[in-house]
């Protein structure tokens, strides 16, 4: 039995129900060995809503499921004629499993796979120099000029020109956008 990655394809909207039609399809035929894991690739991402950073959860991949399974002609037949499942990504007669490396990049992405290294970096990063609009907050529609960056706060300090005069304004990441 070899237990490998493999993405499927379903209606775009679907993927809750498909995971959990497979999850009945699993204990209703015993497939617990063969099927192990399924999961919808999402990830946190966090937004600015009035003035408040809120975190939210955006899909990688609309319309894919990633499925951990011993893939044979009864459980490939299995999985792909459930309703709201289009096809599994591969050839038509033998999907393609993901490679290990790929499927690391993934579950990194995802925030499943936790270390020092990815939870440090920050997503979004400038520079010095570079030109920035605001876009939240009381300056917002003012374009400043990045003077100082504080990546382990998430906040830049931006100098931002009002009334003619150059003005330090420490914004979060989430606050500034390109121009």
């Amino acid at each position: 039995m070899s237990v490998k990655w493999y993405v499927l394809q379903v209606y775009s909207g679907h993927e809750n129900k498909v995971k959990s039609n497979i999850e009945k399809l699993i204990g209703q035929h015993n497939l617990q060995d063969k099927i192990t894991q399924i999961k919808i690739p999402t990830m946190d991402v966090a937004e600015m809503k009035n003035g408040k950073k809120k975190i939210t959860r955006k899909r990688l991949m609309p319309g894919y499921l990633l499925i951990e399974m011993d893939m044979n002609d009864d459980t490939q037949y299995l999985v792909q004629n459930l309703p709201s499942v289009s096809t599994f990504v591969g050839s038509k007669s033998k999907p393609d499993p993901l490679t290990l490396e790929e499927v690391k990049n993934l579950f990194n992405e995802m925030g499943d796979v936790k270390t020092d290294e990815t939870q440090s970096k920050p997503r979004l990063l400038y520079k010095v120099g570079e030109s920035l609009k605001i876009i939240d907050g009381p300056f917002a529609n003012f374009s400043g000029v990045v003077d100082e960056i504080y990546p382990e706060k998430g906040r830049l300090r931006v100098k931002v020109e009002i009334f003619g005069r150059s003005t330090p304004v420490e914004l979060d990441f989430l606050q500034v956008g390109k121009p």
